[in-house]
């Protein structure tokens, strides 16, 4: 009987470990995107900046 409840309780740590680090990895995954974005933003405001400054001669 001990065995039993062992393993089962076992088992349901595995899946709620499984669980939280599927969720852990759909927060990283849209961190990642997000980041990306700003990044690019950032970037494409850096350019645009730099060529009105020196675009006007």
């Amino acid at each position: 009987m001990k065995k039993e409840i062992t393993r089962l309780l076992m088992l349901f740590i595995v899946l709620i470990s499984f669980t939280s680090c599927s969720v852990i990895e759909g927060i990283f995954k849209a961190g990642v995107g997000v980041g990306i974005f700003i990044v690019i933003v950032v970037i494409a405001i850096v350019v645009f900046l730099i060529s009105k400054i020196f675009g006007k001669k």
